[in-house]
């Protein structure tokens, strides 16, 4: 008994702790949460984008590589500018009508506004009346009505990749004979004019490709060579073909002729003609 009250009173104190090691599971709830919003925010960043851009960004998923449809910019850092081909070139026109529509006179100037998509590209043509729509009569100056319809078509022209070529045309009332300036020069100069002031306005310098003068070559309506719809100006925002050298180009080193490989499909299929030797 006298041993057993010596021995010293031993108290044991257990830390309460957590139930073992967690590891990295709240790092992968975590990932998946800043995943979820970013879904949510793109979600949210397409609905208030343009049609272009979100059909830009489905046709990417649907083809990352971008092989079957060119969909998308060939320049970088842009963000609306979109190729435009036989498939959405009618989505230009829809896209230009309404930005036309928002200009003070276009009541008055719709009927002399026409867009036909043809198989140069999306052809604008601005025709003239008798009193002159666009330009002063007889003379390469736009007027009010016509700066401000060519300032519109340069913002919403220069946002695309497009090349643009320009043509003027006229009717067949001639100048004095004695006058040094014709047709010709006037359907020059009036598609010029257009040029300098769409470049001044939107249009990049070397997004313009063409400058043509027809005078009264291509009439409008050829039975009535005097018509004012015969004197008009014309934009054509022109396609972006796809091209397919990639797919085309052999690997190097292993060109091959075509011509040696019908050579030896022959030899192979003269062999197997051939009959057999018997033996000796």
């Amino acid at each position: 008994m006298s041993t057993d009250k010596k021995r010293p009173i031993i108290i044991v104190k257990k830390k309460g702790g957590h139930g073992g090691h967690h590891g990295g599971a709240w790092k992968v709830a975590y990932a998946d949460f800043v995943t979820a919003m970013m879904a949510l925010f793109i979600v949210l960043w397409l609905l208030n984008s343009s049609k272009q851009i979100q059909e830009a960004v489905g046709g990417y998923f649907k083809d990352p590589t971008g092989t079957s449809k060119k969909v998308g910019s060939n320049m970088v850092g842009s963000g609306e500018n979109f190729v435009l081909n036989k498939d959405n070139m009618p989505k230009l026109k829809e896209q230009l009508q309404q930005a036309m529509k928002q200009m003070t006179d276009f009541e008055k100037l719709k009927s002399h506004i026409e867009m036909t998509v043809t198989t140069e590209g999306l052809r604008i043509e601005l025709s003239e009346s008798a009193n002159g729509t666009f330009f002063d009569s007889g003379k390469a100056k736009l007027n009010g009505d016509g700066s401000e319809l060519l300032v519109t078509l340069a913002q919403e022209l220069g946002k695309l990749p497009n090349k643009l070529s320009i043509e003027g045309h006229t009717d067949s009332k001639p100048y004095a004979a004695s006058a040094n300036y014709g047709n010709w020069e006037l359907s020059s100069d009036r598609a010029n004019a257009a040029r300098r002031l769409l470049q001044t306005n939107g249009i990049r310098e070397d997004q313009i490709t063409q400058i043509r003068g027809f005078a009264d070559q291509r009439l409008r309506k050829p039975e009535a060579p005097l018509d004012p719809a015969n004197r008009r100006i014309s934009l054509i925002v022109q396609y972006i073909m796809k091209t397919d050298d990639d797919d085309a180009k052999p690997a190097a080193g292993g060109e091959e002729h075509p011509d040696s490989n019908k050579q030896e499909n022959k030899k192979a299929e003269s062999k197997s003609a051939k009959p057999a030797e018997p033996k000796p």
